[in-house]
């Protein structure tokens, strides 16, 4: 199987294969065709509930012994608050060792692999995950022994970075783009397997480990905690794991059992399509969503039309299960999954600041400063300094100390704003190892989307920029929005503005105060006779 077909059909992993044992082949090559059966062949039913939830201990053998177990917790507060008649329950899978329920199917497809003898200790281990596959592989790595090289796009939370960090994994942080994108984590990952030796990806997205994971623990935990009494079950859908393999078992067990797929706007995933039409662009949700169909996703097992989430994924399943469950009779029992906790998004979703700048909470703050809502051309700013993208590092610092700046925006000759270079930024990668003075600049630029003024957080400047209408003809006419650089406000541009004003509006006051007493307006002359 092509690693770059990766999501192109839903595959005969899971939709066209049942879940079953099946006779062991000979050891293929990982991504080939029989690959999955090799690892398929590992798959044994009959666990039962006594196997999967064993007697306490007071000291286990390693951390991955607290993978999966995970609590199921009734929710009494907020079913009742939205008018829902049914029980509520929450999975806690964020009570596994890594904190994510992907230590599950980080596990699995670890042990089954090297099981079917396709990895040992010592090799290097690859995945592209928005973060928790990462967190889980990692931990497995760290325990057993194997070298682990993440790569994740810039927009997943700098939480999970700092944990992958510490767990001593390689990050390569790629853009968020389409998935068959050159750029993209999934296509940079397979170009680093092809590079590196002994190296393995084990591919979450089409590993037959992940949905097994599922069936094997996830979905007969439920059974066991719910006495076998479970109506509906609401599940994020990211790589289509955790769904297909707990709808596959629920369905065996309790065929009545409703399974809600959770997918967020922007996302392809959902089920009728028509959902999938939308103007959103970018998916911040982190975990779930995708522009591709993961081939361990069988859609088919989901009863109802998947529904829409919003914001994290824990909290995107509990809002589509306040919906979802409205139709649930009292007696009948609802169970979400909540894959994860707040700890992954502390800089994000409990970040007011965050939540602001991306639209989901409004600026409440009452005492704003007098200059607060004043135009940025107030500011009389000169036309900027602009680099184009192949000037090197070298000749933009040349550039920069030359007129006196410390940054400049990257244009090409289009026009198009390709970023933002700064003296510390070039100085900080050459030091770093990741630039030489002889690159380009864009190997060093800053490439945060732009707004009207558009903020580089690192640093204390701005690029403001105005949008232009453009028109073009290719056959029918068509035009496009097109974004200049207006100029580029620093820290001290902002303070000598306000100190300036300021210094005014005291002389005025001053002039006031000679001709009136302090603190009041000079009311007119009165008149007076000789």
């Amino acid at each position: 199987m092509d690693a770059c077909q990766v999501g192109s059909q839903l595959g005969d992993l899971c939709t066209t294969r049942h879940l079953s044992r099946q006779e062991s082949p000979a050891q293929p090559e990982h991504g080939s065709p029989g690959y999955a059966d090799q690892i398929l062949s590992w798959f044994v039913l009959g666990n039962s509930c006594s196997d999967l939830i064993p007697e306490e201990t007071k000291i286990l053998p390693n951390i991955l012994k607290k993978i999966g177990c995970t609590p199921m917790v009734r929710v009494n507060k907020i079913g009742k608050s939205y008018g829902l008649k049914c029980e509520l329950l929450a999975k806690c899978e964020y009570f596994n060792a890594g904190g994510s329920v992907k230590d599950r199917i980080s596990l699995r497809m670890v042990e089954d692999a090297e099981r079917a003898g396709i990895i040992k200790p010592g090799d290097t281990l690859i995945e592209a995950t928005s973060g928790n596959t990462g967190i889980g592989l990692a931990l497995v790595a760290a325990v057993k022994g194997y070298r682990c090289i993440i790569v994740l796009p810039e927009k997943m939370s700098m939480e999970k970075v700092d944990v992958l960090k510490a767990l001593g994994v390689e990050i390569v942080r790629t853009p968020c783009t389409r998935f068959d994108a050159p750029e993209s984590n999934i296509r940079v990952a397979w170009k680093l397997k092809d590079e590196i030796p002994n190296s393995h990806i084990l591919d979450q997205y089409r590993n037959p480990s992940n949905p097994l994971a599922h069936y094997d623990t996830t979905a007969e935990e439920i059974l066991e905690q719910c006495e076998g009494k479970v109506h509906m079950v609401v599940i994020g859908s990211g790589t289509g794991g955790t769904v297909t393999g707990v709808a596959r078992k629920l369905k065996e067990k309790c065929p009545e059992c409703k399974i809600i797929g959770v997918d967020p706007d922007g996302s392809i995933v959902a089920l009728p399509s028509e959902l999938n039409r939308t103007n959103t662009t970018t998916i911040e949700v982190e975990g779930i969503g995708h522009d591709f169909i993961p081939t361990v996703l069988d859609r088919s097992v989901s009863s109802c039309a998947m529904r829409r989430g919003l914001c994290g994924s824990s909290g995107s399943a509990m809002s589509v299960a306040m919906r979802a469950a409205r139709d649930l009779k009292e007696g009948q029992r609802c169970v979400v999954i909540l894959p994860d906790s707040v700890r992954n998004y502390m800089s994000k979703f409990l970040n007011d600041k965050w939540m602001i700048k991306n639209g989901f909470l409004n600026d409440v703050q009452e005492h704003k400063p007098w200059w607060w809502n004043i135009k940025v051309q107030k500011l009389n700013l000169s036309a900027p300094l602009i680099l184009l993208p192949e000037v090197s590092c070298q000749k933009a610092i040349e550039i920069l100390q030359e007129k006196g700046y410390d940054q400049a925006p990257v244009v090409a000759e289009s026009g198009l704003i390709l970023g933002m270079v700064t003296l510390s930024n070039i100085l900080s990668s050459v030091l770093a190892g990741n630039a030489q003075f002889s690159d380009p600049v864009m190997k060093v630029i800053y490439d945060h989307e732009m707004s009207n003024v558009s903020f580089c957080p690192n640093d204390h400047f701005a690029i403001v920029v105005h949008e232009q209408m453009q028109c073009r003809y290719l056959g029918n006419g068509s035009s496009f929005m097109k974004q200049m650089v207006f100029g580029v406000v620093t820290a001290m541009d902002l303070l000598t503005f306000v100190s300036r004003s300021e210094k005014k509006q005291k002389c005025s006051l001053a002039a006031q105060d000679s001709v009136s007493p302090a603190g009041s307006v000079a009311p007119p002359e009165p008149e007076t006779s000789n």
